[in-house]
């Protein structure tokens, strides 16, 4: 099963880092205030970042993992993520 693990932009500027099987109903459930309490509190603004992974052992390992990175090497992937060029989709 096919798991993704994200990072969200609030309106106070933070990133929010959490995992998901289903990337669109994650960020609709975020910013109709459905989501994590802290994006309820913060409001999601934008999608910023996001990789997917084989399945939900792997996204909490990774989720762990970029949650203990440190603002600037989140930042980091944040702008290499946005500068990549967009991946090609399957007609």
């Amino acid at each position: 099963m096919t798991a993704y693990v994200y990072m969200i932009r609030c309106a106070n500027g933070h990133l929010y880092t959490g995992w998901t099987n289903d990337l669109a109903a994650r960020l609709e459930a975020h910013r109709s205030g459905r989501g994590a309490r802290y994006t309820r509190s913060f409001r999601a603004v934008s999608l910023v970042y996001y990789e997917t992974v084989a399945d939900r052992s792997e996204a909490l390992r990774r989720e762990y993992a970029i949650k203990h990175l440190s603002k600037a090497e989140k930042e980091a992937m944040v702008v290499r993520f946005q500068s990549a060029p967009a991946p090609k989709s399957e007609c």
